[in-house]
């Protein structure tokens, strides 16, 4: 059985949480992008789905395509803090103005919810052990959590 044909196989749930599992065992963005797309392709209101297609771009350096997943993401959930990080990111990397209304509202929501809080710190440090030198993540991280 090919690849392509296995992933038809899988639910999009089931596909999803395999991209999770190899992105956590350290697997190239990369390597995971076209899996994302294709749960995003099959499951197009899965919010989660395209900001964990945004992210995967912004770690492989392609914020263009990252702004257009990011901007998917936040439409269909406007209260993700990760998604608006995300679209703040990739704004920021594409030269964007009216990054800071995002920026802004994604630090309200960590700062009613710590547990959203803890994911967004978690996946800020995790962004930034993969790509040390992420200056546009750095910047927003210190916009987020320093007063």
């Amino acid at each position: 059985m090919t690849h392509n044909e296995l992933a038809m196989t899988q639910t999009v749930e089931s596909l999803f949480d395999t991209g999770l599992e190899r992105y956590k065992a350290g697997e190239a963005p990369s390597e995971l992008i076209p899996l994302f797309k294709e749960v995003c392709d099959r499951a197009p209101k899965s919010s989660p789905a395209w900001t964990c297609l945004a992210w995967l771009y912004l770690l492989d350096d392609k914020p263009s395509f990252a702004h257009k997943a990011a901007q998917k993401a936040v439409k269909l959930n406007p209260q993700d803090p990760q998604a608006r990080v995300n679209l703040a990111l990739a704004m920021l990397e594409t030269g964007q103005k009216g990054l800071r209304q995002h920026v802004d509202f994604a630090q309200q929501l960590i700062f009613v919810n710590p547990e959203w809080q803890e994911e967004v710190k978690n996946s800020i440090e995790e962004g930034l052990s993969r790509k040390p030198n992420w200056s546009s993540l750095a910047k927003v991280k210190s916009w987020l959590f320093e007063k």
